[in-house]
C-alpha cells in the first residue's frame, strides 16, 4: 500500500492550528463588534419623548418578537437618577403582540424619567435600550441614558471569543473522529491524531464552561465579576440557553468516553497481527462509529436548539437541518485538520486513506449546499436582504469562501489521484542511507579496539554522551531518507501544500460562520425596518412639499384637534415649515404652544428641536428648517392646549 511520508522537523501543527484559529476569533471578534439585536422594542407606553398630564401607572414596553425578562430587566430612573419601579415585571404578552409591563410609585414629581431594558432574544441573543419621558413638563436635569449595548464590551467579546474556541473544538473533535473511523483506521494508534481530537474534545469543554459561567453577565450586568454569582449561574440554567449548555457538558461525559476508547482498545486491536483481534476491532468500529454519530449530533443540537434554528419560521424542520449543517462542517473541515496534521506529523499515511476523505469531503459539500441553501432561504428572505444587512453580507463572504475552499479542494483532489509509489532513485538512495547507517554502527579495526580499551576505564556518563550523540546520527540520516522520499515524488509535496491552504481558508470560513450565528438574520433586519419605517403607519413619500396629519388628544377641554403639518420642498438643507391646529369642527385651534423635533434614528442625528412661531391663531410658522441629510426621520409634535394638559403625537416621514 502507497505511504506517503511526513515532512519531517515542521513544529506541531496541531498547536498551530489551534492557536491560529484563536487568534483569529479574537481578531474576528474586535472587528465585528457587538452582534446585532434579533428582537426590536417597537412601542412603549408613554411613548419615547412624550410628555403626559399625570404619572402613569404602568410602563409597556412591546416588542417585535419573544423575549426573556428577570425581575430587573426594567429600571425606571427619575431626574435625580433614584429608581421609581415599585413592582415585579408582568408579562401581558398575548398569541400576537409580546408586552412587558412595570409598575411606578405613587407621588412622583413632575420632570424627565429614563427607562433603561434589558431581555434576550428568543434565540438566546441579548438586546437592551432605553427611552424619555416626562410627566408635567421636561426637567432641566434627567438620568443619563445608557448608551452601551448588550452583549458589549470586555464580557461581550470574552463570549465571542468562547463561541468560537466551541465550534472549533465541535469540527476538531467530531471531524478528527470521523476521519480515524472513516478513512484511516490505523490513525487511532497516531500520536499526533490523538492529540488532535483531545485537543478538539478540551477546547469544546473549556469553551463551554466559560460559556456557562459568562452567561449570566453577559445578558445582565456586563460585569465580569459576575461570572462567579452563584445566583446569577442558577438563574442561567432555568433559561434555554443553560440548559443547552448544561447538556452539551453531560454529552461531552460520553464523548470523552468514546475517545477513550477509540485511542485504546480499538487502536490496540486494529495494530494488532492476531487475525482474531483485527475481526474484533471491525466489529468495534460499527459500534463506535453509531454511537460517535449519535453523540455528535446531539452536540451539534445543543446549538440548534438555543440558536437561529430554534425560532422564525418552520423551526421544527430548520432544527435537524441545523444539525446536518454542522455534522458536515466537522466532516469536512474537521476531516481536512486531522489529514493535514497526518501528513505533516504522522510517520506515514497510505493515499487510499486521502482518497477516501476526498469522498467523504465530496459528500460533506453536498450536504453543506442543500442545508445551507435552506437556511439562507429561511434567515434572509429576500435578495436585497443579501445586499442591504449584515447577515447577508456576511453570508455572502461565507458562500465565496466556500467556493474557494472547494476550488482548492478540487486541485487536492487531482494530486491524491497522481499519488504514486517512491521513484526507485528515492528507494536507492534509502537504502544507501541505510546501508551507511548499519556499516556505523558495525565500524572494526584498530581504532575501535583501542576505543573499546579506553571505554572500560570511561565513566558512565561518558557512555551516556556517547549513546546520545548514536541516536542523534540515527534521527538525522532517518530525516534525510524520509526527506529523500517525499522530494521524489512532487504529488506528495503539491498535496500537502494545497491541503495547508485549505486549512487556512477554513479558519477563516470558521470565523465567519460563528459571526453568522451572532448577527440577526436578514429577514429579521428588514422586517424590523420596515416596521421602523412605518411607525405604525407607513412613511409618507416624498413627493413636492411634505404634508401630514396628526390627531391629537391632551386630555383636558379642548383637547382634541388635528395637526396639520406641511414642509417644503421636504429635502436635506433649508425648509419652509407651517403648523395648523383645528378643532374637531375644523376651525383653527388656538394653542398656547407647539414644538417640533426631527431625529434621523439611522445616523444618531437628533433629536433637532424647532419652535416655530406663532403667525395667527391656531397658526405657526418656522424658516429655515434645516435638515442635514435626506432619510427616514421620525417627526414629533408636541402640542400644549393648557398650562398642565399637552401631548407629543409623531410619525416616519421621508426627506428626499
Amino acid at each position: 500500500m502507497t505511504a506517503i511520508a511526513p515532512r519531517s522537523g515542521t513544529a506541531s501543527l496541531t498547536r498551530l492550528l489551534l492557536v491560529a484559529t484563536v487568534l483569529f476569533g479574537t481578531v474576528f471578534t474586535a472587528l465585528s463588534g457587538t452582534a446585532s439585536a434579533h428582537a426590536a422594542l417597537t412601542g412603549s407606553t408613554p411613548a419615547d419623548g412624550a410628555v403626559v398630564a399625570t404619572a402613569p401607572q404602568d410602563i409597556t414596553l412591546t416588542f417585535s418578537e419573544q423575549v426573556a425578562m428577570g425581575d430587573d430587566s426594567i429600571r425606571v430612573l427619575d431626574p435625580d437618577s433614584k429608581r421609581v419601579d415599585a413592582a415585579k415585571i408582568r408579562d401581558l404578552s398575548d398569541g400576537a403582540t409580546v408586552r412587558y409591563a412595570v409598575g411606578l410609585r405613587s407621588g412622583l414629581s413632575d420632570g424627565t424619567y429614563t427607562v433603561a431594558w434589558r431581555a434576550v432574544s428568543a434565540d438566546s441573543h441579548p438586546v437592551s435600550g432605553a427611552f424619555t419621558f416626562s410627566i408635567g413638563a421636561p426637567s432641566k436635569t434627567a438620568a443619563p441614558v445608557p448608551t452601551e449595548q448588550a452583549g458589549g464590551g470586555l464580557v461581550g467579546a470574552l463570549y465571542d471569543i468562547a463561541r468560537y474556541v466551541s465550534y472549533a473544538g465541535f469540527v476538531l473533535l467530531a471531524g478528527g473522529a470521523a476521519f480515524v473511523l472513516g478513512c484511516w483506521r490505523r490513525g487511532a494508534s497516531v500520536r499526533p491524531l490523538q492529540r488532535l481530537v483531545v485537543q478538539g474534545w478540551l477546547a469544546l469543554t473549556g469553551g463551554t464552561l466559560v460559556l456557562l459561567l459568562l452567561r449570566n453577565p453577559y445578558t445582565n450586568s456586563g460585569k465580569l465579576g459576575d461570572a462567579f454569582d452563584l445566583a446569577g449561574l442558577q438563574d442561567v440554567l432555568t433559561t434555554k440557553t443553560g440548559a443547552a449548555l448544561v447538556s452539551r457538558l453531560l454529552l461531552l461525559g460520553a464523548a470523552a468516553l468514546f475517545v477513550a476508547v477509540l485511542f485504546g482498545a480499538y487502536a490496540k486491536r486494529e495494530e494488532s497481527q492476531d487475525e482474531s483481534e483485527r475481526k474484533e476491532a471491525g466489529d468495534l468500529t460499527l459500534g463506535l462509529a453509531l454511537g460517535g454519530t449519535v453523540v455528535a449530533a446531539g452536540i451539534a443540537g445543543t446549538w440548534a436548539l438555543a440558536e437561529h434554528a430554534s425560532t422564525g419560521l418552520q423551526p421544527a424542520l430548520a432544527m435537524p437541518v441545523d444539525v446536518l449543517h454542522l455534522l458536515a462542517v466537522a466532516a469536512w473541515l474537521g476531516g481536512l485538520t486531522a489529514l493535514l496534521v497526518s501528513l505533516y506529523r504522522a510517520p506515514s499515511i497510505e493515499a487510499a486513506a486521502v482518497r477516501r476523505f476526498s469522498r467523504v469531503a465530496f459528500i460533506s459539500v453536498v450536504v453543506l449546499a442543500v442545508t445551507g441553501l435552506y437556511q439562507s432561504w429561511r434567515q434572509v428572505g429576500s435578495w436585497s436582504a443579501l445586499w442591504n444587512t449584515s447577515y447577508g453580507q456576511l453570508l455572502l463572504v461565507k458562500v465565496a469562501l466556500v467556493a474557494l475552499l472547494v476550488g482548492i479542494a478540487w486541485f487536492s483532489r487531482r494530486l491524491t489521484g497522481r499519488l504514486g509509489e517512491p521513484s526507485a532513485k528515492a528507494e536507492d538512495g534509502a537504502a544507501e542511507d541505510e546501508g551507511r547507517e548499519t556499516g556505523a554502527g558495525k565500524e572494526t579495526g584498530p581504532e575501535t579496539t583501542a576505543t573499546t580499551a579506553a571505554t572500560t576505564t570511561a565513566t558512565v556518563v561518558t557512555d551516556s554522551d556517547r549513546a546520545t550523540q548514536l541516536a542523534r546520527q540515527e534521527a538525522a540520516l532517518a530525516s534525510a531518507r524520509q526527506k529523500r522520499m517525499r522530494d521524489a515524488d512532487p504529488g506528495r509535496t503539491g498535496l500537502r501544500r494545497s491541503v495547508l491552504a485549505e486549512a487556512g481558508v477554513a479558519v477563516v470560513l470558521l470565523a465567519v460562520t460563528t459571526g453568522l450565528t451572532g448577527t440577526e438574520p436578514g429577514r429579521t433586519a428588514e422586517r424590523e425596518a420596515a416596521g421602523a419605517a412605518d411607525g405604525g403607519t407607513a412613511a409618507v413619500a416624498n413627493q413636492g412639499p411634505l404634508d401630514v396629519r396628526l390627531p391629537f388628544d391632551t386630555g383636558g377641554p379642548n383637547g382634541k384637534g388635528t395637526i396639520r403639518l406641511t414642509l417644503d420642498p421636504a429635502t436635506s438643507g433649508p425648509n419652509v415649515m407651517k403648523v395648523l391646529t383645528d378643532g374637531p369642527d375644523g376651525k383653527p385651534l388656538d394653542t398656547p404652544e407647539v414644538r417640533v423635533a426631527f431625529t434621523l434614528t439611522a445616523k444618531k442625528i437628533g433629536p433637532l428641536p424647532i419652535v416655530p412661531e406663532r403667525a395667527a391663531p391656531g397658526r405657526w410658522t418656522a424658516d429655515p428648517v434645516l435638515l442635514p441629510m435626506p432619510g427616514d426621520w421620525r417627526l414629533q409634535v408636541t402640542v400644549r392646549t393648557s398650562d398642565i394638559d399637552q401631548t407629543t403625537v409623531e410619525k416616519n416621514v421621508k426627506i428626499g
